[in-house]
């Protein structure tokens, strides 16, 4: 399957069922989403694995113009790519773990392991003993044998993820190999990059449940299911998100972050609104925010979103909380409408800029590639801390078929607080199938609403 033919069935994707579009209306129970047991979850998982290894990964490989790409792992020191390319379960390599794949052009794409323990149907086992000079000699050989033109490795000075091979067994790899071969090492950070953002349709069917889960328990985190006002700490909040996943054997990525904004405060225009002390107490009239991650089926999610607490003799929040709401959902749309095949991280962020300013929408973006990692290789869109461009990781281009944290915030002033400003920080996962921005799950549009 082609990355176009990829883009094809892309374009479905906003009819596909298992899409949830999620408001601050009432919410199905976290336990009506279906999560599978562990038991199911590597099955499911090597499905998509060999679905990629057959379809995805030629494809990458004569687009990054390489026809052998050697990825070599030691137990306790894996490359940060290994796990994305071999079976579950698998929580490390094992030993000295090599993986050969080698373009055979019309033949299709050659899949070795040279390792001391096998890697299952996915790979050809070319070697399995327990002599590691043995084990060098006979990768050198294979290598030889197949003389191929390029022998890509994972060394990069810009990309971690594609900085895998540590310098002891990089030396190995040259040792082995003829002086003539040697001259043939290259950096393999653009297949790397190009593998670890590229998703295939079903993936995403498979993250949208991922993602649903995350914005289904950050819905009932900001229910009164959970929240007493002048009791309940932020603390206590994000504890029950992180119980939520564990219980259920879902990863989180980082610890759920909970923070308030209320009237009255002063924050000194920090970069970012709010208190986020774990112990402070939640109290009518707070504007909360949260921000959370978990992996699920191998992809990560990354959500944020906001709540706030009814004050007595109120049904609704403030109307300027409401419109400054909608102010960040015009910038999701004023970003993402930018999103166009070809061009980078960097041009992306400054077109957006320009039509953010003509909107006067105080903003920042600080959107990221989203994958395997929560925070992925791909183009970097803005940061938080630099809202200009980004070396090298901003200047990456825009591809089909790649997934985002549409994440940044915008700054309003609320004329029921006597204009005090207020941050709707605002974060949703997202594909981007070559001509659209889809959220994975939807995106929140109102605020959640905390009431008795």
């Amino acid at each position: 399957m082609t990355i176009l033919r990829n883009i094809n069935v892309a374009r479905r994707l906003s009819n596909v069922a298992l899409i949830l579009v999620l408001t601050a209306s009432p919410r199905p129970a976290f336990a009506d989403l279906a999560i599978e047991p562990y038991e199911r979850r590597p099955v499911i998982q090597n499905q998509l694995l060999e679905e990629r290894l057959n379809e995805l990964l030629p494809t990458l490989m004569r687009e990054s113009k390489i026809d052998m790409w050697v990825v070599i792992a030691r137990e306790y020191n894996d490359d940060p790519v290994f796990l994305s390319l071999v079976p579950k379960p698998r929580f490390t390599a094992r030993r000295t773990t090599m993986l050969v794949f080698f373009d055979r052009g019309d033949e299709g794409l050659e899949r070795l392991t040279v390792s001391r323990y096998p890697l299952g149907s996915l790979y050809d086992a070319a070697w399995e003993g327990d002599d590691l000079s043995e084990q060098w000699q006979k990768l050198g050989a294979i290598i030889k044998a197949r003389n191929p033109r390029k022998i890509a490795v994972n060394v990069s000075d810009m990309w971690p993820v594609a900085d895998g091979l540590s310098y002891s067994l990089f030396g190995k790899l040259e040792s082995s190999l003829d002086p003539e071969l040697r001259d043939r090492i290259v950096s393999a950070e653009r297949l790397v990059v190009r593998w670890m953002e590229t998703r295939t349709p079903r993936e995403v069917e498979v993250w949208q449940r991922g993602v649903a889960i995350a914005r289904e328990t950050i819905a009932t985190a900001f229910s009164s299911e959970v929240i007493t006002p002048g009791v309940t700490t932020l603390g206590d909040v994000a504890w029950f998100i992180r119980s939520r996943f564990e219980e259920q054997g879902l990863k989180p990525w980082f610890h759920p972050d909970v923070n308030r904004q209320w009237q009255g405060a002063n924050f000194d225009d920090a970069p970012f609104l709010g208190d986020g002390n774990p112990d402070a107490i939640i109290h009518r009239g707070d504007v909360l925010h949260t921000d959370v991650g978990l992996c699920y089926l191998g992809l990560c999610t990354d959500t944020q979103e906001m709540a706030y607490v009814l004050k007595l003799g109120e049904s609704e929040p403030p109307k300027g909380l409401t419109d400054a709401m909608r102010t960040g959902t015009r910038w999701q749309d004023l970003l993402t409408q930018e999103f166009v095949v070809g061009r980078s991280g960097n041009e992306i962020l400054a077109k957006a800029q320009a039509e953010l300013s003509k909107a006067s929408i105080r903003h920042a973006i600080y959107t990221h590639p989203l994958g395997v990692y929560g925070h992925a290789p791909g183009p970097t869109i803005g940061m938080w801390d630099n809202q200009g461009p980004t070396p090298v990781r901003g200047d990456w281009l825009l591809h089909p078929m790649t997934g985002y944290a549409i994440e940044g915030n915008v700054t309003v002033n609320v004329p029921e607080w006597l204009e005090q400003p207020v941050q709707m920080k605002l974060e949703q996962s997202a594909i981007f199938d070559g001509v659209n921005v889809h959220y994975l799950a939807g995106r929140q549009t109102s605020l959640h609403i905390i009431g008795f």
